[in-house]
């Protein structure tokens, strides 16, 4: 087993889409999505290709830090993966975004999985869905149902992933860029770096 690592992101959104889809789940959390660094530099998921129509959708690499994130509360989750895993997962997010425009968001899986129904079809996905499938085609995350019927907060619940950070995103980056300035200032006289165990990244 490597050292690296995967990042699960959850957020809620506070969109009155989402809001609608909270009062089915009664879950803090409506989106899911896949990063491989702790940073969240590049980000991606299903969703929403504007920020003001919720009903067009597809592959999108996210802006956390656009207008549509801002003050999201969420839950950032990681696991470990072989080199092998991750390989993989990178080849597959990087052929789904270069044949992004043949992939469409699965709206009416989503509503299909209110009623415990599973509708899939070729090049669709929503959030969770994606994610689900990713981790399930990399041979990370096993999953006892089809990635179709899995919602965010359900790969929360995986014994696979711990919590790596919960709130809000701006305090999360700013978590992120404290730990940056500790490590490029905790440099010796002598050029020799030092860590301490608090700038530990999970």
């Amino acid at each position: 087993m490597s050292n690296q690592k995967i990042y699960i992101l959850l957020t809620d959104t506070g969109t009155l889409f989402t809001r609608l889809i909270k009062l089915y789940t009664k879950k803090p959390y409506n989106h899911a999505s896949i990063s491989i660094d702790p940073e969240l530099k590049n980000v991606y998921s299903f969703g929403r290709k504007t920020a003001k129509n919720p009903f067009i959708g597809g592959f999108v690499k996210e802006n956390l830090r656009g207008e549509f994130f801002t003050d999201s509360k969420c839950t950032v989750i990681s696991c470990s993966v072989t080199d092998a895993q991750l390989n993989k997962l990178k080849a597959l997010i990087n052929k789904i975004e270069s044949e992004k425009d043949d992939y469409s968001y699965n709206l009416l899986g989503l509503f299909a999985i209110m009623f415990n129904k599973q509708l899939s079809r070729k090049n669709t996905f929503f959030c969770s869905q994606f994610v689900a499938t990713v981790l399930q085609r990399c041979e990370i995350v096993k999953f006892n149902k089809p990635p179709a019927l899995v919602m965010p907060h359900e790969l929360m619940e995986k014994e696979d992933f711990i919590v790596v950070f919960q709130g809000s995103l701006t305090e999360y980056f700013l978590t992120i860029e404290c730990r940056a300035i500790e490590i490029n200032t905790c440099i010796s006289t002598n050029g020799q770096e030092k860590f301490g165990k608090s700038l530990a990244i999970s």
